[in-house]
């Protein structure tokens, strides 16, 4: 079965909030026939489109190809937080690949917001852009772990941008009993995931990018130039980029082993009015400390968008709301009355280590994925560090590929089945708060 057809009718966006309230682009053709170029990109997300632009501005001739439409996948789909670091935390990267890497990725991962925030200014992206995610803990031990991470960002990387909050403070801005205080993290960001892809499709498009929207790539084969094969046509191209992150199928063995796609599910519920205040006070993004991480954040238009559950098969369950109702009351049990307007999945990737997986996977094919939830400001990076490598400025891509990331137990045909009994043993954990 095909991830990129078992949930979503091809060419067409996901009835979500986000394809509600964004001003969709006009379809682009699908690839018909032979073309040739420097760089073919697979797949119009952040990624694909991060890395269609910059190589574009560098003077490149780009192709970049999507199964669907630019900004389908997970770019358009997730919980629209821009944080900090990198997904693994600080502590455990420093024990992981030593301090001196631990400093060059916390480097990286504040050029990714920044990047972010860059772009959206210099090509006037309307995507609600604003600062402000929070982490909040559920126990007593894991407010005081998130309070000491603070303290050891500010001492080992002076980042002072985060407000340590204990649970009478957290209350005034969090009115959910679940919750025993937070940190607060200014410079990291909360925003709208669609509007973000499809103003980076704009800037692309202007820039010179060919894109072609509904050409599902088949087959790609290794050469000088390789072969980009779709149903329509074929690109010949000096160098391939994979971006596909959790839609890449069997287009590369290697990737797929370390890389498993996985499914989340969010709501939007009706307007608030005067009860988003029951919820938040300040306008601000927020994420749990569950091992399944709960998240949401209030729209623009006062309804509270809320992330919780995972599966790791296929399909979609066929009843979003009722999964993602079931985390969101026990976050805010005053909401059981209020009504869920929209409910939506998406496949996004992940790695052992929640760690993303850069990586040549031939002389002329570079891929990255597997962001693990952390893929607002690390995939749009992650294109740029490809496209800075194709142009000979490999030390970001470098840096970020030196992570170890082993693949996952059992290959890519064990991988689900062992996943989900892994997810399964620590949602009971979360269940019986340990």
């Amino acid at each position: 079965m095909d991830l990129l057809y078992s949930n979503d009718r091809r060419g067409a966006y996901p009835p979500s909030w986000y394809a509600a309230t964004a001003d969709a682009l006009d379809p682009f053709a699908p690839l018909r026939g032979e073309t040739r170029a420097d760089v073919c990109i697979v797949g119009g997300g952040y990624t694909g489109l991060s890395a269609a632009l910059h190589l574009a501005e560098a003077g490149r001739s780009v192709v970049l190809i999507e199964a669907h439409r630019v900004g389908f996948g997970a770019s358009g789909r997730n919980g629209g937080q821009l944080g900090s670091g990198q997904r693994m935390t600080q502590d455990s990267l420093e024990k992981l690949a030593g301090d001196g890497a631990a400093r060059v990725l916390w480097d990286l991962a504040e050029d990714a917001k920044a990047l972010v925030k860059d772009l959206v200014a210099r090509h006037g992206i309307d995507c609600d852009l604003t600062p402000g995610v929070a982490w909040a803990g559920t126990s007593r031990g894991s407010v005081d772990g998130l309070h000491r991470y603070a303290e050891h960002l500010a001492a080992r990387y002076g980042y002072e941008e985060v407000d340590v909050l204990e649970e009478k403070e957290w209350q005034a801005i969090c009115r959910s009993p679940d919750h025993r205080g937070a940190i607060l993290d200014h410079g990291a960001a909360h925003l709208h995931p669609l509007k973000l892809a499809l103003g980076l499709a704009r800037a692309a498009r202007d820039a010179g990018v060919t894109i072609h929207e509904t050409s599902q790539v088949h087959h790609i084969a290794d050469g000088a130039p390789a072969t980009v094969q779709t149903e329509g046509g074929r690109v010949l191209a000096d160098h391939v980029i994979l971006a596909c992150n959790g839609y890449l199928g069997g287009l590369n063995r290697k990737v797929a082993a370390r890389v498993m796609p996985i499914n989340n599910f969010i709501v939007a519920t009706e307007p608030l009015g005067e009860r988003a205040a029951e919820v938040l006070t300040q306008n601000v993004a927020v994420a749990d400390d569950r091992f399944v991480v709960n998240y949401f954040r209030m729209s623009p238009d006062g309804r509270l968008l809320f992330g919780g559950g995972e599966s790791y098969g296929y399909r979609f369950p066929a009843d979003i709301a009722s999964v993602v109702r079931k985390p969101m009351e026990q976050s805010f049990p005053q909401l059981k009355d209020v009504r869920i307007d929209h409910a939506w999945g998406g496949t996004l990737a992940i790695t052992v280590r929640r760690m993303p997986y850069l990586a040549r996977v031939a002389p002329n094919i570079l891929s990255a994925s597997g962001y693990s939830g952390h893929g607002v400001g690390t995939a749009i990076h992650a294109g740029q560090l490809m496209a800075r490598a194709i142009e000979g400025q490999s030390d970001g891509f470098d840096a970020m590929a030196a992570v170890p990331t082993p693949a996952f137990p059992g290959g890519a045909a064990m991988r689900s089945p062992l996943l989900a009994l892994a997810m399964s043993w620590y949602a009971l954990r979360d269940r019986l708060g340990l």
